[in-house]
């Protein structure tokens, strides 16, 4: 398995960037010498034949998805497309990587491993950030305000006021904000995040949300107090760090996944097991009063925004990358982003890749055999623990992205290469598994759509009424 230690190192570089907060190590290209080193692995692992290629159900979909985005940047402004496209062509690069070269239950559970080590990382940084004192820190202009990790000048604060006060930087603009480990600083008054890919609060609470099934899967796999305490750390931090992101989206993940499990294990009574234990989080997280009524608003308006450059160009969208050109702000949901630049083929072949990417567990959910009680560990039953795992996380990745743009983000794509290792290790044990877009499913896809489509359009429509 040559080709894992470039995926373990591409998923450490895009979660954790050592490279932002080590200066020395911002010259080095980390980013292609890791899938140079996945590259070469892979080379290697399909010479001596510990891997074989292995065709994955979303792959032809990932390529004329791509395709289809390179030719909606060419037309609409190919001297604008460097950026867009090379953003994307890391996240298909991401799922083309972690699809392929995961070929067994080992490297699978391997690399989900990391993705929980590192996941657990950027919780516990943002849950120290939430208890740290305050600075005062500096705004860094040449990124927005609201997404810029900023500067600590090295004075303490209690409000924006003081730190214009004293020793204060002429012409610089402060925040008075919590000042956490690796150079990290809360926003909006408190609001932990992390950096890079992460650094806004809603992105750091939805990675934190989709990583958490993973630690019920390596929980069940040799029960033990250690790997149950593991558990259990997560549950607590990872929660936590939602309540402390208070992002409403968060939220909604951390349920979403608690429900999938409970519904699978009680039935739909586990529903209200799941809401006993999302009690705490409801009460403590989240937004409220005039701030939270300002972000909706402006939501709504970034949702309406997206239907009408939809509606002016229903075909090609205004081109990938261009949303932010036509409006000050992006537009908060996937769905509704991949519509408004993509138009809608590009929309039903962003669905259609989530969609196969969920299928992939459920099928294997639905046709391989339950385990007995007392039944030793088989393939089927891995099988199932990680369809479960991928299935849940799935359905939290699903309600998290429509509430953000998340279309293009390099942990959404990690995800999807996962399924597509899931898909390719259950092979690797059944060759006649194989999971396919019928035309039912297509039926599905375009029914969903639709419907995304015209319930947005009612709600923004009553909401400006």
């Amino acid at each position: 398995m040559f080709a894992i230690p470039g995926i373990i190192a591409l998923v450490f570089l895009i979660y954790v960037r050592p490279q932002e907060y080590f200066g020395p190590l911002r010259a080095v290209p980390f980013l292609y010498l890791c899938f140079g080193l996945w590259l070469l692995g892979m080379v290697i692992d399909l010479r001596i034949g510990n891997v074989r290629w292995r065709k994955t159900p979303q792959l032809w979909l990932v390529l004329v998805f791509f395709v289809y985005a390179v030719i909606t940047a060419l037309v609409h402004g190919a001297a604008e497309a460097a950026k867009p496209l090379t953003t994307l062509a890391v996240c298909v690069a991401l799922y083309l990587g972690i699809a392929h070269a995961v070929q067994s239950f080992r490297a699978l559970e391997l690399v989900s491993g990391v993705v929980l080590a590192v996941v657990l990382f950027v919780c516990g940084v943002g849950a120290e950030q939430g208890f740290a004192s305050r600075g005062c820190v500096v705004i860094d202009e040449s990124t927005p305000s609201d997404t810029a990790s900023g500067r600590y000048d090295g004075r303490p604060c209690e409000t924006s006021r003081t730190c214009y006060q004293g020793d204060a930087e002429p012409d610089a603009e402060y925040m008075c904000e919590r000042i956490g480990l690796f150079g990290t600083t809360s926003i909006g008054q408190g609001r932990v995040r992390y950096r890079g890919t992460l650094q806004d609060p809603n992105e750091l609470a939805l990675a934190g949300g989709a990583g958490l099934p993973l630690a019920f899967a390596l929980g069940r796999k040799r029960r033990s107090l250690t790997r149950g305490v593991l558990t259990v750390l997560t549950l607590g931090l990872v929660g936590l760090c939602a309540v402390l992101t208070e992002s409403r989206g968060g939220q909604l993940v951390f349920l979403a996944v608690l429900a999938v499990f409970f519904v699978k294990r009680f039935g739909y009574g586990g529903l209200a097991v799941g809401g006993v234990l999302a009690v705490p989080l409801l009460l403590l997280g989240g937004r409220s009063g005039e701030e939270a009524s300002s972000s909706t608003l402006e939501r709504i308006d970034c949702w309406a925004e997206a239907l009408s450059m939809w509606r002016s160009h229903p075909l090609t969208g205004v081109g990938l990358g261009h949303f932010t050109d036509y409006h000050y702000m992006t537009a908060h949901n996937s769905y509704l982003l991949t519509l408004a630049e993509l138009g809608l083929p590009g929309m039903l072949l962003f669905t259609a890749i989530l969609y196969l990417s969920a299928k992939i567990p459920i099928e294997i959910l639905r046709r391989f055999p339950r385990p007995r009680r007392g039944q030793p560990e088989d393939e089927a039953i891995v099988a199932r623990r990680w369809a479960m795992t991928y299935l849940a996380a799935f359905a939290g990745l699903a309600v998290g992205i429509f509430f953000l743009s998340f279309s293009y983000h390099y942990v959404l794509w990690i995800y999807l290469g996962l399924a597509g290792g899931l898909y390719s290790a259950v092979r690797s044990h059944a060759p006649w598994f194989r999971v396919r877009l019928r035309a039912l499913d297509g039926v599905a896809l375009v029914l969903i759509d639709g419907a995304i489509i015209a319930l947005v359009y009612l709600y923004t429509h009553a909401a400006h009424a």
